[in-house]
């Protein structure tokens, strides 16, 4: 199916520009964590700017995603941890650890 192995971290993918401070914010919340993560500055690159847009439907920067899932920019990423969950959605990217207490046992 093609996801990561337990052990491996999921794939962080971070579209950005120059003087963002939410971006700013996204990667320190990151690199404190020691999570890799891939950081596409769209500051001059039209191109990829639209590509963040078209993967996210969002217009705002910076735009998360952890695996293929979207998280969101970086209030939404901050919330992750906040609630306890962003360690658990890098470890399994695919699954939806926000609604848990939502599903059925």
């Amino acid at each position: 199916m093609g996801g990561n192995s337990p052990d491996e971290p999921q794939r962080v993918i971070m579209y950005s520009r120059a003087f963002c401070g939410y971006c700013s914010a996204a990667r320190k919340l990151l690199e404190s964590k020691d999570v890799p993560y891939e950081d596409i500055d769209v500051t001059l690159d039209a191109e990829r700017r639209r590509e963040a847009m078209a993967r996210s439907g969002r217009n705002t920067l910076p735009q998360i995603f952890i695996g293929e899932r979207h998280i969101g920019g970086y209030d939404d990423l901050a919330a992750l941890e906040h609630d306890g969950l962003l360690d658990a959605m890098l470890q399994d990217g695919h699954r939806d650890h926000r609604n848990q207490e939502d599903e059925a046992p």
